[in-house]
């Protein structure tokens, strides 16, 4: 058995989520520059993240649900996770982001778990609040842990795909490290580089 681990914002899904969501309330350009700057590494992505979410107060649940179900798909994600299954991967997305997106995601992708945050909501309301198990720099690096302990996978087996400085601390416990269309601070760590919004090619490498 083998593991493979993808980020889901501009990895597995060609955008932002939460830049969708802002573009419903006006306010997209001020939550792309805190975005931008977070996955760049100039902010701690925890405060960033709560900022961010902050912006949203106010916006319907039913309207989230209906933007995360409709996001783009990034080119080759589908016959990536097809191709890595069949090598006897199990795939796995780690996001920042929100379940509303990663859970009809992982269900269109065949994807094996998903691990990510959760919109706080009150009478069908977003509060601006949010909590879950992606909130902090290093969150996406302590779950590849838990989960290479817990199937008995090791780094040598162990892919990981990602684009931002959030994806740094899973790039630690893996031996294949790919970064997609990613920031120049996690291509430095990389040693699969893919600069085309493609994620089959990936199957290149392997």
């Amino acid at each position: 058995m083998k593991l493979a681990v993808f980020d889901f914002d501009s990895t597995l899904m060609d955008g932002e989520t939460i830049e969708f969501l802002a573009r419903e309330v006006g306010i997209e350009n001020e939550v792309k520059d805190i975005t931008t700057r977070a996955m760049q590494g100039e902010l701690d992505f925890f405060e960033s993240l709560q900022k961010r979410v902050s912006l949203l107060s106010g916006l319907k649940v039913d309207a989230v649900n209906n933007i995360c179900e409709n996001l783009p798909l990034m080119n080759g994600a589908k016959d990536i996770i097809s191709w890595l299954k069949n090598k006897d991967y199990k795939v796995v997305c780690f996001s920042g982001g929100f379940k509303n997106a990663t859970v009809p995601f992982a269900k269109k992708l065949g994807l094996d778990a998903e691990f990510s945050n959760i919109l706080h909501s009150k009478d069908g309301i977003l509060t601006g609040m949010v909590g879950g198990e992606m909130m902090f720099n290093n969150s996406k690096g302590q779950m590849l842990l838990t989960l290479q302990r817990l199937l008995g996978i090791t780094r040598e087996k162990t892919l990981v795909i990602g684009d931002g400085a959030n994806d740094l601390s899973m790039f630690k416990y893996a031996d294949k490290r790919v970064a997609f269309c990613a920031k120049p601070i996690l291509e430095k760590e990389a040693n699969i580089i893919i600069k085309e919004k493609d994620l089959s090619l990936i199957s290149k490498y392997l």
